[in-house]
């Protein structure tokens, strides 16, 4: 009986402090009652008692958006166009005999690019020149009979006439020789030829196209409205779809007098630099033609975030980003018009942008350049990459792959 007393008073003692330990911290201040809580199990330890991390901020580059004189301009779509563009056809039938260039390498004015077999243009030659041999004798023959009266003075002028034919024939040989010898009618660029060593070809058929695109010609409409707009001279800038981050000087250099019935528009022409041949013939480009300047406040372009056809810049206060919807107007040069939004020497992020939200604490890395400045600092980039890369010549010959003089090519 004794046995069963003491084991009964264990079993309750033990289930008193099972039950103190466990509901105890939630009913009672073990502060107040002396108790340190560090000495508790994890498991009796309260969750809300844990301190939270402080928030880390994110690193992002800005720049400051600035009032600056900013050109306006008109925007068009043009294609691009060689500044002199043919193609090589042949003006005698015969066999091609020499073929001295190869397809996509520069070619200089007067370069012999075909030869035709002359061997039957040659002999035709060689018989008008016998010919007017034989009636320059005749002639001087004539000549001297007459002066001393054994023949009539229209004996005289037949044999005049007869080495003047002679001449004519002898020339026309010639010319027919020459047109078998077919050359660069300007510097430019050959293009891929439609024959081979060995074929024949008849007047008139096609044998290669030949491009001057050292500099290359644009061609974009404008509406009537803006015809007076538009002068000689006048400056623009040229984006292509291939070169994104490229923006191509250029200049109006003719306008067309007539005004298009049907869309009530006016064709211009202008003049685009191609010195490291990037830009390419027939391609779609974006034409935007300055006209004139006034105070705008600007941003850099990388600092525009679009989303449902809407724009946003992150302003940077006390740092802290603020989203800011703001209404763009002109690009060019990189910068960026804001019409609202913002106002002189806001901080706005220009990289990092797809890493922050709207009040997002933010570490500013670097200075706080004004906008102006970025653009001029990507223009000087994109300068050098352009200068970097290397010419038509160098990537597309060398001293030994331009065929010489009067070797053919197959």
């Amino acid at each position: 009986m004794k046995t069963y007393v003491r084991w009964a008073l264990l079993l309750l003692m033990l289930i008193v402090g099972v039950g103190v330990g466990w509901f105890g911290p939630k009913y009672f201040n073990l502060t107040d009652l002396g108790v340190s809580t560090s000495t508790l199990s994890p498991a009796t330890q309260s969750p809300q008692s844990a301190p939270k991390p402080a928030p880390r901020a994110i690193p992002v580059e800005v720049a400051q958006a600035e009032r600056i004189p900013f050109a306006k301009g008109l925007t068009a779509v043009g294609s691009l166009k060689s500044e002199e563009s043919v193609t090589l056809r042949a003006e005698q039938s015969g066999r091609i005999a020499e073929i001295n260039f190869k397809e996509g390498q520069p070619v200089v004015k007067g370069q012999l690019l075909f030869r035709l077999d002359d061997a039957v243009s040659r002999a035709e030659l060689e018989q008008a020149r016998a010919s007017l041999a034989i009636a320059q004798g005749r002639q001087n023959r004539a000549k001297q009979l007459f002066a001393e009266g054994f023949v009539s003075k229209e004996a005289r002028d037949d044999a005049s006439n007869s080495l003047k034919v002679q001449q004519a024939s002898v020339d026309l040989a010639q010319a027919k020789l020459e047109k078998m010898r077919i050359q660069a009618p300007f510097d430019g660029v050959i293009g891929l030829r439609s024959v081979s060593l060995g074929e024949y070809v008849s007047p008139g058929l096609d044998l290669a196209p030949l491009e001057s695109i050292q500099k290359l010609k644009v061609d974009f409409r404008l509406p009537e409205l803006y015809v007076a707009q538009v002068k000689v001279g006048q400056k623009l800038e040229l984006r292509v779809d291939a070169l994104p981050n490229q923006v191509f000087p250029g200049d109006v250099f003719a306008i067309s007098p007539l005004i298009e019935a049907g869309g009530r528009s006016v064709l211009v022409r202008a003049s685009v630099d191609n010195e490291a041949m990037q830009l390419r013939p027939g391609m779609f480009a974006r034409v935007q033609l300055l006209t004139q300047d006034s105070l705008a406040i600007v941003v850099p372009e990388s600092a525009i975030s679009p989303s449902n056809q809407k724009q946003y810049v992150y302003r940077v206060v006390n740092n802290r980003i603020e989203e800011v919807e703001v209404i763009i107007g002109e690009r060019h040069s990189g910068l960026v018009q804001i019409r609202s939004g913002l106002e002189p020497n806001d901080i706005v992020v220009i990289a990092g942008l797809q890493r922050v939200r709207d009040k997002a604490l933010v570490k500013i890395l670097g200075d706080q350049p004004l906008a102006s400045v970025i653009a001029k600092d990507l223009a000087k980039k994109a300068q050098g990459e352009l200068n970097a890369l290397p010419s038509l010549e160098q990537t597309q010959t060398s001293p030994n792959s331009s065929p010489k003089p009067g070797s053919s090519a197959n």
